[in-house]
């Protein structure tokens, strides 16, 4: 049985506030960093680089069961600056194509 995957889907809303010049979306660099210090202490694995894929960014997690990765998944949606309607796909690393998989509204997990 294949790894189980779980893709975090946020929309791709540029943030509010922010000065003529500035980044548009800092909360994927936010994202990222908080995924990654996730990794360091053992709780997740980041399976890939996120993506910009038609209308959202998807960040993408591996290395622990289901109800673990929904669950950060749902801190990731919870994120300050994360903007709102993220949602998460629950598939396998052997997928191949973004979004195919069981969806999950992180908002009632």
């Amino acid at each position: 049985m294949a790894e189980t995957l779980v893709e975090i889907h946020v929309p791709l809303v540029a943030s509010s506030g922010l000065s003529d010049g500035d980044y548009q979306f800092p909360w994927i660099e936010d994202i990222g960093d908080f995924l990654v210090d996730l990794e360091e202490r053992g709780e997740v694995e980041v399976y890939d680089d996120g993506e910009e894929w038609e209308d959202v960014y998807i960040f993408f997690i591996s290395g622990a069961d289901e109800a673990a990765l929904l669950a950060v998944a749902s801190r990731v949606a919870k994120l300050h600056g994360v903007p709102p309607g993220a949602f998460a796909v629950v598939t396998d690393v052997e997928a191949d194509e973004y979004g195919q998989g069981r969806r999950v509204a992180l908002a009632s997990f």
